[in-house]
């Protein structure tokens, strides 16, 4: 099991590339260039973190495939799914309880 400490640890990093990114681009721009730009932030910092992952679809011990793709998990532990938007909708939750869901972690 993962410690709390480790876990802040790693969202304070999250955070410090996150700040560093709007700092260094503004606002206003694609979510697609924000992305490029916080995986090179993280990599940067030594932060492990891989781009782009499928979550499995199981159903009924059956594989159905990568059918969801969330934007980064840093250090295998934390999801970040980036939003450039001005509101968040409820449908971003559902999203991220998805992801949590089917890989178990919930």
């Amino acid at each position: 099991m993962v410690s709390q400490n480790y876990l802040e640890e790693i969202s304070y990093g999250i955070i410090g590339c996150a700040m560093e990114v709007h700092k260094m681009l503004g606002p206003g721009l694609l979510e697609s260039v924000y992305h490029s730009c916080l995986v090179e932030e993280f990599r940067l910092k030594s932060i492990s973190v891989i781009d782009r992952p499928y979550v499995p679809v199981f159903y009924k011990n059956n594989f159905l495939g990568g059918k969801l793709q969330m934007d980064i998990l840093v250090e295998n532990e934390l999801v970040v799914e980036l939003k450039a938007v001005e509101f968040l909708a409820p449908i971003f939750k559902a999203q991220i309880v998805s992801y949590l869901k089917l890989s178990g972690e919930t």
